[in-house]
């Protein structure tokens, strides 16, 4: 219980306060945030907040944090982190003695802007849903209701609609091309099966990257597939086959990297059926791929479904595979949580694309513990 908490519970409560939690306006910028409440939302605030953002900006230079609350501005609004260093700096030089509005205005002209005061006003309060909104392309408006992004900003569901549809084709894939290996390594000699056995685990013992690479060195255009089809003259040296960075990279390297999660569940269920189920299904008179359709395939669905579960669920946290070569339309949600984390540095927002992936995965398994017999698959 312990090593659960500390390896999975307490690591996925920090990352659900991560994304609902940002007190850097409403620590950093306290008596603009309470100044905001009476804010009506349609052009400039009144004189009174502008008052307040020049003591907080003062304050704020003497605890050294003006940095923290202008990359957190920008990350809203591209532009802000510069517009609201300068104001700090020039503040710090020499301070309005009045008319606090003008003044700020002249330093730079977006204090004027209503959408600068929205996005300082979304931001007032240390817990709110706003990184989940970006997660899923929506934002406030200037009355609070919540609208569409602007077109050209709308790239989160996106992904992720492009992520389950990796995840589903992978496994289906996977599906397609692992039962039948599967199902010779159930039913071959006990020599033959082990031999079997052992190239389905030998890609385990070579490292991910290695495996990754390698299908780099036989997709590109100038790999040794092309290479092929073009000796065999079943295409011309102009026209090489474009199989890597892109969607279709994506699936083929995934596919076969994930392969042996679903061949393996599938195999350990295919050997605990006895196959005098088959003879007797055939003694009865009935047609081999009858027997087979009616009496073998049922019994080998509970590992079909873990197989595929598994296959699944590790396919829509992929992250190297797509990141090598996916290319443009190869990336998944994952590639923009490793952004987030790693280039821009928003957390807040990758901790909130993590609960939602987190989530639909629960709600995926969910409904198929609900229609499937997952005692048997547990057992």
């Amino acid at each position: 219980m312990l090593f659960l908490f500390f390896t999975f519970l307490l690591p996925l409560g920090y990352i659900l306060r991560l994304s609902v939690y940002d007190p850097t306006i409403h620590d950093g910028l306290p008596r603009t945030a309470e100044a905001l409440q009476s804010w009506s939302g349609n052009g400039a605030p009144d004189e009174h907040t502008f008052q307040a953002l020049a003591q907080d900006l003062i304050d704020a230079r003497q605890a050294d944090i003006v940095g923290s609350i202008a990359n957190r501005l920008n990350v809203e609004a591209a532009g802000l982190r510069s517009a609201f260093a300068r104001t700090a700096r020039r503040l710090g030089e020499k301070p309005p003695s009045g008319h606090y509005s003008e003044w700020f205005q002249r330093a730079d002209p977006v204090w004027g802007e209503q959408s600068t005061w929205q996005v300082i006003n979304q931001l007032r309060s240390s817990v709110s849903a706003n990184y989940y909104l970006a997660a899923v392309d929506l934002r406030r408006n200037a009355s609070g209701g919540i609208e569409m992004a602007p077109e050209e900003n709308r790239i989160h569901t996106t992904l992720f609609a492009r992520t389950f549809l990796i995840a589903f084709s992978v496994t289906a894939l996977c599906i397609l091309l692992g039962y039948p290996v599967a199902y010779l390594i159930a039913t071959s000699s006990k020599l033959v099966g082990t031999i079997m056995i052992v190239l389905v685990l030998l890609p385990f013992w070579t490292s991910l990257l290695v495996r990754t690479t390698g299908w780099i060195v036989l997709l590109q255009s100038q790999g040794v597939l092309n290479d092929l089809l073009v000796y065999l003259g079943l295409i011309s040296d102009e026209n090489r086959v474009r199989m890597i960075y892109n969607l279709a990279g994506t699936l083929i390297a995934m596919t076969h990297i994930l392969l042996p999660f679903f061949i393996l569940p599938l195999y350990s269920v295919m050997v605990s059926i006895s196959p005098v189920y088959m003879r007797a299904a055939q003694s009865l008179g009935a047609h081999r791929f009858y027997a087979f359709w009616k009496v073998y395939f049922p019994n080998t669905l509970p590992g079909v479904g873990s197989g595929a579960l598994l296959a699944f669920i590790l396919a829509v946290g992929y992250y190297i595979t797509p990141a090598l070569v996916g290319g443009q339309s190869g990336q998944m949600i994952s590639n923009m949580i490793a952004f987030h984390v790693q280039s821009s540095l928003n957390w807040g927002l990758a901790a909130a694309l993590g609960i939602i992936l987190l989530s639909v995965i629960l709600i995926l398994y969910a409904v198929y513990h609900r229609y499937s017999d997952a005692n048997r698959l547990v057992n």
